[in-house]
């Protein structure tokens, strides 16, 4: 039996940085950031609005993050290990569908945001408010789960094998990360780059960032179903 303590702090960093360049919460953000821009009297007030936004995100992750850790950390080791089957084999075939949106995007099912959430979505930031920013960014982290939420969830899993200060430190390095693309491409757009640009970068790589977290949710997968037969030993 291979021994591997927690989860490495490169591995927890490698996985969130991935999770981070998901097209779902870009998208999000540069549609919320664009209406701002359009309507913000100043470039203040846009960082003020954007940071509140991606404040909500973060907490929302964090606080459903620890949700999960609590109710996985308590359940018996029997039913742990069964936790660990399920969620791996789930994991592995959320990246299968990554994988095939790299090759044929749009067609079948796919991990994204559905329209109708979409076109609510559009329409809470065409009417946002200081004080509904918040409220927005908890319904879009709700919203965008099915589509950012596969990495985070093995992470979750992992965690939860052995959950104490260090691991709540590294799942909140993990949150800090995940938002992190987000506070730049609003610190890009303040300082003035082009909507347009942003929006283009993400298009040309969309595929390569599904392709990316497909991989990366089927390693993850792998290894909770490794951890859950014995093969690997969290301690």
């Amino acid at each position: 039996m291979t021994v591997a303590g927690l989860p490495t702090l490169g591995a927890i960093v490698g996985t969130a940085v991935i999770d981070s360049i998901n097209p779902c919460a870009i998208g999000v953000l540069i549609l919320l950031v664009s209406t701002l821009f359009a309507s913000a009297k100043t470039r203040k007030k846009l960082l003020r609005v954007g940071f509140l936004y991606i404040f909500a995100v973060f907490m929302t992750y964090l606080l459903a993050g620890l949700g999960l850790l609590f109710i996985f950390s308590s359940a018996p080791l029997w039913l742990a290990e069964y936790i660990s089957i399920a969620v791996g084999i789930m994991i592995i075939g959320a990246g299968i569908i990554e994988i095939k949106d790299f090759y044929w995007y749009g067609k079948g099912f796919s991990l994204a945001i559905s329209t109708d959430m979409a076109k609510k979505i559009h329409n809470y930031v065409t009417k946002i408010s200081a004080p509904g920013v918040i409220f927005l960014g908890v319904f879009v982290a709700l919203v965008e789960l099915p589509c950012t939420g596969g990495p985070y969830l093995a992470v979750i899993t992992l965690l939860s094998q052995n959950f104490d200060l260090f691991a709540f430190g590294l799942l909140v390095l993990y949150n800090i990360i995940f938002v992190l693309p987000l506070i730049i491409i609003l610190i890009m757009v303040n300082s003035g780059t082009k909507i347009h640009t942003i929006k283009k970068w993400k298009q040309k790589n969309r595929s390569y960032m599904r392709l990316l977290t497909g991989l990366l949710l089927i390693i993850l997968g792998w290894l909770l179903m490794l951890i859950a037969n014995g093969t690997i030993n969290l301690g």
